[in-house]
């Protein structure tokens, strides 16, 4: 069992919270957001506390399909080490038809969080890598022939 401290940074925030029992992610909820033509930024109003050889993951919910924002940088990291607000940025997809974009509104759950063990790893350089059978075959070289 992993202890996740969680502190709320404004009355308003949210404890993150498990839909389903079984899920893998926990939601999280929008407490204000800060908006320009390019981006929007979600507070969360939640600082966290977890172990030093854990890492917490954020992504975007399935949702975020119906809406016209993408999450910047796909999969957020949060470091044990930080302990300042969890912040989500989304750049905004504006269709042709539309004036401006569909996103999430104040209150509403706007992504999923994570915590995973971090492995130990030990780094050796070396001059050559054992083969295997995909080899060095890069973007979709597994998919044609």
């Amino acid at each position: 069992m992993v202890k996740l401290k969680v502190k709320k940074l404004t009355p308003e925030a949210k404890m993150p919270v498990y839909s389903k029992e079984g899920d893998a992610c926990m939601d999280i909820y929008a407490t204000g957001k800060y908006e320009n033509e390019k981006y929007v930024e979600y507070n969360t109003g939640l600082a966290f506390e977890f172990p030093k050889n854990y890492a917490m993951l954020i992504f975007p919910r399935s949702s975020i399909t119906k809406r016209d924002i993408i999450m910047k940088n796909s999969v957020g990291v949060l470091d044990s080490g930080y302990r300042g607000e969890l912040k989500l940025r989304f750049s905004k997809q504006i269709p042709k038809e539309k004036d401006k974009a569909d996103i999430y509104e104040i209150g509403e759950r706007i992504g999923q969080i994570m915590i995973i063990p971090l492995p130990e790893v030990e780094i050796e350089e070396v001059e050559k890598l054992s083969p295997s059978l995909r080899g060095g075959g890069g973007f979709g070289s597994t998919g044609k022939k």
